[in-house]
């Protein structure tokens, strides 16, 4: 009796597949039979497996369970595929393996703050030195040394010119000539930039000299502009120095203010600028304006005053014709050249 007869209750597969045959009879499933409808949902499993066996794996591309396929249709449920699906860990596997597990005991703790700390210092000791700390303890003394005294002389300094500027007190009567002597004439304050009526006036200074030559005979010099020399080192230098600025400026000055109109000195003052512009003049001849083996023995120093001239918008009318104050000739002592001046 066939196992797939209508009697049997269950419906013949298609495409159950057919074993080998034989020479001595039918094929070997068809002559099968099925006892029991247990026998036959066993015999189905182990055909389904076997088919199972032989396709493809199925794809895990969905993340979600699948529906079930009835009950009542007979086949057996498909099955469920997740994100998770793999092998199942073993009875010794270790739980913490896995890629959310928690730490074990044997995990470092959070590092200690001493700890921490000690390892920046540690870095901060590694960096190299700069600026006065990479210096050798000697020269960092030295160093600190010459700040001292730069500070000292900075204060020292600053303290004379308030006592110059100050009005009159009892430190300036007591030590007034250490405080000018520490003011003139390099430092000298006065107030004419910021004065209401500033100087309208150009002053150049000119000198003349008598001069021995080597043969005995004597002569004397036309006059030089020892001011238009100094404007001449002056224009297009970008950094001109104090002493072609002001030098002979202020020499010039320091004269006028301690000498009365008739080139008479007023006080113990007159005396000392006497001799400071003679020394320049002096100096100023034996660099340009004395040949070798000359010796100037005798100058003489004048000064041409010219008004500067009003603006174009200005009813101002004032006279441009210079202006000359000629002083007496003045001996000069054997030594007093550029050698002995200094």
């Amino acid at each position: 009796m066939d196992a797939y007869d209508g009697g049997s209750g269950a419906p013949r597969r298609a495409d159950t597949p057919r074993g080998p045959t034989s020479a001595d009879g039918p094929d070997t499933a068809e002559g099968q039979e099925l006892s029991s409808g247990a026998g036959s949902a066993g015999g189905r499993d182990a055909e389904s497996s076997s088919v199972r066996g032989t396709l493809p794996a199925p794809r895990t591309e969905l993340a979600g369970p699948a529906p079930a396929r009835g009950a009542e249709t007979g086949d057996e449920p498909a099955l469920v595929l997740g994100a998770d699906s793999g092998p199942e860990p073993g009875p010794d596997a270790d739980p913490g393996a896995g890629p959310h597990a928690d730490p074990g005991p044997h995990a470092d703790p959070d590092p200690d703050p001493d700890t921490a700390s000690a390892s920046a210092t540690a870095h901060r000791h590694l960096q190299p030195r700069t600026g006065v700390a990479a210096l050798s303890p000697l020269y960092q003394v030295g160093a600190a040394l010459a700040l001292a005294v730069v500070a000292v002389a900075v204060c020292v300094h600053v303290g004379m010119v308030f006592l110059h500027v100050a009005p009159s007190n009892t430190v300036t009567k007591a030590h007034g000539g250490a405080i000018d002597d520490w003011i003139y004439p390099e430092f000298e304050q006065n107030w004419k930039l910021f004065a209401p009526n500033p100087l309208q006036q150009n002053i150049a200074v000119q000198v003349r000299a008598q001069i021995r030559r080597p043969d005995g005979g004597s002569r004397t010099t036309g006059w030089y502009d020892l001011s238009a020399q100094d404007g001449r080192d002056i224009d297009g230098n970008l950094v001109p120095s104090h002493t072609q600025q002001n030098e002979l400026r202020r020499a010039w000055d320091f004269f006028t203010a301690t000498h009365d109109s008739s080139a008479r000195p007023v006080g113990l003052r007159g005396a000392l600028a006497e001799t400071y512009l003679r020394r320049i003049v002096v100096m100023r001849l034996e660099r340009g304006a004395v040949g070798e083996g000359d010796v100037v023995e005798r100058v003489q120093v004048r000064s041409r005053t010219t008004n500067v001239p009003p603006p174009k918008w200005s009813t101002d009318k004032v006279s441009t014709s210079p202006v000359y104050r000629v002083l007496s000739w003045w001996s000069v002592p054997d030594g007093a050249t550029e050698g002995g001046a200094r």
